[in-house]
């Protein structure tokens, strides 16, 4: 049988969502042994998107990552999700289990994924929610971050904005979504990034080139001027992990992910 899964984690204290060698914790190898301690055998996850060391997932109890994996234990969908979290470091709770056919996968079958991107924008570093926002102390113009954020919307080469590193074998990604909003006259500066799919450190390049416009640095043409390059080294500096959260990842509805809880 094959289950899906919603869960939110704080990347803080974490190397990445994949296993590595090393010994270093990751969020991966955490689910993956709570799991499969509720099975009592050996389980395996399959993601829906691998985020950085310091990334988080999940929005004020709402699941952010989506994770599928095969079984032949028989459990409800409940005891998935209580015993995963009986066995869980409290900075990573499952939000939901859910059976699903054999065709699901939570990555491939995934047809968009949010990002959300919280800047602290004031004089003075933060401490109470220093590692969920990232703070930059330059007076930063959002009506100018937005209007070079729309010209990044759509499909895309955007080799320019992913890490060079990045095994993508297609650079292309059509961005749904890139918008900067401010949470009142003097609140954080909100990103929301939404596309079917991103390029590792995608996000983090775009808010990057954002952050060099919005602190006048750079005129808002030059996001549109770094796509067209398609040369990572004439982009931006990537931004902070801090402050980026998967938010969410969406299904065709036929899946039924997320479920409607009922209990």
């Amino acid at each position: 049988m094959r289950f899906a899964l919603g869960l939110e984690y704080d990347g803080s204290a974490f190397h990445g969502w994949q296993t590595q060698t090393g010994g270093v914790r990751t969020v991966q190898d955490c689910l993956e042994l709570a799991l499969s301690r509720v099975a009592s055998q050996p389980t395996k996850v399959v993601v829906a998107g691998r985020t950085d060391a310091g990334v988080h997932a999940g929005s004020g109890g709402n699941y952010g990552q989506v994770v599928h994996f095969d079984t032949m234990v028989h459990r409800p969908p409940r005891a998935w999700v209580l015993g995963s979290n009986l066995y869980l470091p409290p900075d990573i709770a499952v939000c939901w289990a859910q059976a699903v056919q054999d065709d699901f996968h939570a990555r491939f079958s995934a047809c968009a994924r949010h990002y959300r991107y919280i800047i602290y924008n004031a004089p003075t570093r933060p401490a109470l929610d220093r590692t969920r926002v990232t703070w930059d102390h330059r007076p930063l113009d959002v009506l100018v971050m937005t209007t070079a954020a729309r010209s990044l919307v759509g499909t895309h080469d955007f080799s320019s904005y992913r890490a060079h590193g990045c095994q993508a074998k297609n650079p292309v990604r059509t961005l749904h979504r890139l918008d900067v909003v401010q949470e009142g006259p003097q609140g954080n500066i909100v990103i929301e990034a939404v596309a079917n799919a991103f390029l590792q450190h995608m996000v983090r390049n775009l808010v990057g080139v954002l952050l060099s416009i919005g602190a006048g640095e750079r005129p808002p043409e030059w996001a549109r001027s770094v796509l067209e390059r398609r040369d990572r080294s004439q982009g931006g500096v990537t931004a902070p992990p801090t402050g980026l959260s998967l938010v969410g990842v969406e299904y065709p509805p036929e899946f039924g992910i997320p479920p409607k809880i009922a209990w």
